[in-house]
């Protein structure tokens, strides 16, 4: 498959398994804060550690994973700040998911680029539209998806913690996958779904 043209260092993203050490450390990071976001605002607390164990537990194991799903990390300078998910609902439809950077790299171009590579990854698996579920409290990413082109749609299905749905049409890819591994910049920072942000199923 080929690759999108090269974009300026120091972001660059590619496809990750979804068990690797430092994917699952992105993934704890991300689902660690949506769910004290979460807990904060409607009990006045953190989540706690058997919370994200369990949390984490739940994820489905191979929604991420080939042929119809992917987990990509954005490393900056070369080292782990970020991911995102994308996964096939049916064969036009693709799935955003845990979209996520670290604290100390937001604000430097990665949230933007990480959003276009998953479009871009979603376009190889053949999609011509792509959606997301996010929560109303989490503001950054709800300003993030509206910047960069996504409308709100009716709900796609009924997780309760699930508050906003968007979709944005993009262009399937022809003549099979694309690359791996790609430069990535603009944006700001996001995050989605239950209170550990992640929908299950």
């Amino acid at each position: 498959m080929t690759a999108p043209a090269a974009l300026p260092p120091p972001w660059t993203v590619s496809a990750e398994p979804f068990d690797s050490p430092e994917a699952w450390d992105l993934l704890r990071e991300y689902y660690t804060e949506v769910a004290d976001r979460y807990y904060e605002l409607h009990e006045g607390r953190r989540s706690t550690a058997s919370e994200i164990e369990q949390g984490l537990a739940e994820y489905p194991s191979g929604h991420l994973a080939p042929p119809h799903g992917v987990l990509l990390v954005a490393r900056y300078g070369g080292v782990a700040a970020g991911c995102a998910g994308v996964r096939l609902l049916d064969a036009r439809t693709a799935e955003l998911k845990q979209v996520f950077l670290r604290t100390a790299r937001r604000g430097l171009g990665g949230a933007g680029g990480l959003l276009a590579a998953a479009e871009t990854a979603a376009a190889g698996m053949g999609a011509e539209r792509i959606r997301l579920d996010t929560r109303l409290d989490l503001v950054e990413a709800v300003a993030l998806y509206r910047r960069h082109g996504y409308q709100e749609i009716a709900p796609y299905h009924d997780d309760p913690y699930s508050e906003i749905f968007f979709e944005k049409r993009i262009a399937p890819e022809s003549g099979g996958e694309r690359g791996t591994e790609t430069s990535v910049r603009a944006g700001s920072r996001t995050g989605q779904g239950t209170p550990g942000g992640e929908r299950r199923g």
